[in-house]
């Protein structure tokens, strides 16, 4: 058995092709890159922005990777630290502006299938959810988006946020802990 028989799809199709091994990376993880950026960001288009920007970075980084460094990739908490990394430059950057309102746009689509009464209770879950998000720590928002928003588990959140798996359970923990607590959920 060689190695490229032991890889994921993702990373044996980047080492076949970068182009179309690419393509498949994209459609593997766009939707856990932008529902992270969009849990992180709090605005629609800054989430198209910051995923777009992360694909980008990643394409960039990929091209000059070898074979080896290719094939020891963990392609979603490689992505996840890419969006991280640029989500805390755009916010070094906007560091004099107030924070954004998480509430200020819609969080998801309108499901044409769903009736009016469940759409606007998801939609008023989602708008509560996002303005108690706002509320945490940075450190314990990042911990519970990446566990679960993204559904990342500890050890790649670790890799991602770059501290130790004890300390990313206690954020996730209390941060779940203040949720509850500010929701009046007990």
């Amino acid at each position: 058995m060689s190695v490229m028989d032991c890889l994921d799809p993702v990373r044996k199709a980047l080492l076949d092709d970068l182009d179309e091994g690419f393509a498949e990376l994209y459609g593997a993880h766009r939707g856990v890159v932008f529902s992270t950026a969009l849990r992180l960001s709090g605005r629609w288009a800054d989430a198209e922005d910051l995923a777009a920007e992360t694909f980008l970075r990643a394409y960039r980084a990929v091209a000059g990777y070898d074979a080896e460094r290719i094939a020891a990739l963990q392609t979603r908490p490689w992505l996840l630290t890419i969006l991280m990394n640029i989500w805390r430059n755009c916010g070094r950057a906007k560091s004099r502006k107030p924070p954004p309102d998480l509430r200020e746009e819609p969080v998801d689509t309108v499901d044409p299938r769903e009736g009016v009464e469940e759409s606007a209770l998801r939609r008023e879950t989602g708008d509560e959810l996002a303005g108690l998000l706002a509320l945490l720590p940075e450190e314990q928002r990042l911990a519970v988006v990446l566990r679960h928003v993204s559904d990342l588990p500890v050890s790649e959140i670790a890799t991602v946020l770059r501290i130790p798996e004890g300390t990313v359970k206690s954020h996730v923990s209390r941060g779940l802990k203040r949720l509850r607590t500010l929701g009046g959920v007990r």
